[in-house]
Protein backbone atom coordinates (compact mmCIF):
# COMPACT_ATOMS: atom_id res chain seq x y z
CA UNK A 1 0.00 0.00 0.00
CA UNK A 2 2.76 2.26 0.41
CA UNK A 3 4.08 2.41 -3.01
CA UNK A 4 0.55 2.68 -4.27
CA UNK A 5 0.34 6.18 -1.89
CA UNK A 6 3.73 7.30 -3.02
CA UNK A 7 3.26 6.98 -6.64
CA UNK A 8 -0.58 8.69 -5.73
CA UNK A 9 -2.25 6.99 -8.85
CA UNK A 10 -2.90 3.40 -10.31
CA UNK A 11 -0.06 1.22 -10.94
CA UNK A 12 0.24 -1.92 -12.41
CA UNK A 13 0.92 -5.26 -11.54
CA UNK A 14 4.21 -5.49 -13.20
CA UNK A 15 5.57 -1.44 -11.56
CA UNK A 16 4.44 -2.78 -7.82
CA UNK A 17 6.99 -5.69 -8.08
CA UNK A 18 9.09 -3.83 -9.38
CA UNK A 19 9.12 -1.11 -6.43
CA UNK A 20 8.99 -4.01 -3.70
CA UNK A 21 12.05 -6.39 -5.26
CA UNK A 22 11.77 -8.79 -2.11
CA UNK A 23 8.32 -9.97 -2.94
CA UNK A 24 7.58 -13.59 -4.87
CA UNK A 25 4.91 -12.84 -7.78
CA UNK A 26 2.60 -15.44 -5.71
CA UNK A 27 3.04 -13.74 -2.67
CA UNK A 28 2.38 -10.47 -4.14
CA UNK A 29 -1.00 -11.45 -6.36
CA UNK A 30 -2.04 -13.00 -2.34
CA UNK A 31 -1.45 -9.92 -1.05
CA UNK A 32 -3.44 -7.49 -3.62
CA UNK A 33 -5.93 -10.18 -3.67
CA UNK A 34 -6.53 -10.00 0.18
CA UNK A 35 -6.23 -6.01 -0.05
CA UNK A 36 -8.68 -5.83 -2.29
CA UNK A 37 -11.42 -8.23 -0.40
CA UNK A 38 -10.77 -6.17 2.91
CA UNK A 39 -11.91 -2.86 0.83
CA UNK A 40 -8.34 -1.56 0.68
CA UNK A 41 -7.54 -1.61 -3.24
CA UNK A 42 -9.24 -1.07 -6.12
CA UNK A 43 -8.47 -3.56 -8.89
CA UNK A 44 -9.18 -1.86 -12.59
CA UNK A 45 -9.15 -4.75 -15.47
CA UNK A 46 -9.05 -2.91 -18.69
CA UNK A 47 -10.33 -4.93 -22.10
CA UNK A 48 -6.93 -4.48 -23.95
CA UNK A 49 -4.62 -6.95 -25.74
CA UNK A 50 -2.88 -7.88 -23.80
CA UNK A 51 -5.09 -7.62 -20.72
CA UNK A 52 -4.08 -3.88 -18.30
CA UNK A 53 -4.90 -4.46 -14.57
CA UNK A 54 -4.27 -1.31 -12.50
CA UNK A 55 -4.52 -0.82 -8.54
CA UNK A 56 -5.10 1.79 -6.41
CA UNK A 57 -5.74 2.55 -3.10
CA UNK A 58 -9.21 3.10 -1.67
CA UNK A 59 -10.16 5.69 0.88
CA UNK A 60 -10.68 3.10 3.77
CA UNK A 61 -6.28 2.71 2.70
CA UNK A 62 -5.76 6.09 2.60
CA UNK A 63 -7.19 6.75 5.76
CA UNK A 64 -5.88 3.65 7.54
CA UNK A 65 -2.04 4.69 6.47
CA UNK A 66 -2.82 8.55 7.55
CA UNK A 67 -3.12 6.97 11.21
CA UNK A 68 -0.22 4.43 10.95
CA UNK A 69 2.47 6.94 9.69
CA UNK A 70 2.64 8.45 13.42
CA UNK A 71 3.46 5.17 14.60
CA UNK A 72 5.74 4.26 11.55
CA UNK A 73 7.22 7.41 12.80
CA UNK A 74 8.21 6.28 16.33
CA UNK A 75 9.47 3.22 15.09
CA UNK A 76 11.80 4.59 13.04
CA UNK A 77 12.91 6.95 15.83
CA UNK A 78 13.31 4.91 18.19
CA UNK A 79 14.87 1.86 16.38
CA UNK A 80 18.36 2.42 17.22
CA UNK A 81 17.74 2.72 21.17
CA UNK A 82 15.32 -0.68 20.64
CA UNK A 83 18.48 -2.75 19.04
CA UNK A 84 21.11 -1.47 21.22
CA UNK A 85 18.62 -2.02 24.15
CA UNK A 86 18.04 -5.38 22.81
CA UNK A 87 22.00 -6.36 22.09
CA UNK A 88 22.29 -4.97 26.00
CA UNK A 89 19.97 -7.62 26.59
CA UNK A 90 21.39 -10.51 25.14
CA UNK A 91 24.89 -9.65 26.26
CA UNK A 92 23.88 -9.75 29.76
CA UNK A 93 21.90 -13.48 29.37
CA UNK A 94 25.81 -14.75 28.02
CA UNK A 95 27.69 -13.38 30.87
CA UNK A 96 25.38 -14.82 33.12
Amino acid sequence: MHELQRHDNPMRFSELRKAVPDISQKVLTTTLRNLEADGFLIRTVYAEVPPRTEYALTPRAISFLAACHPMIRWAIDNFADIIKDRQMANNDKTVR
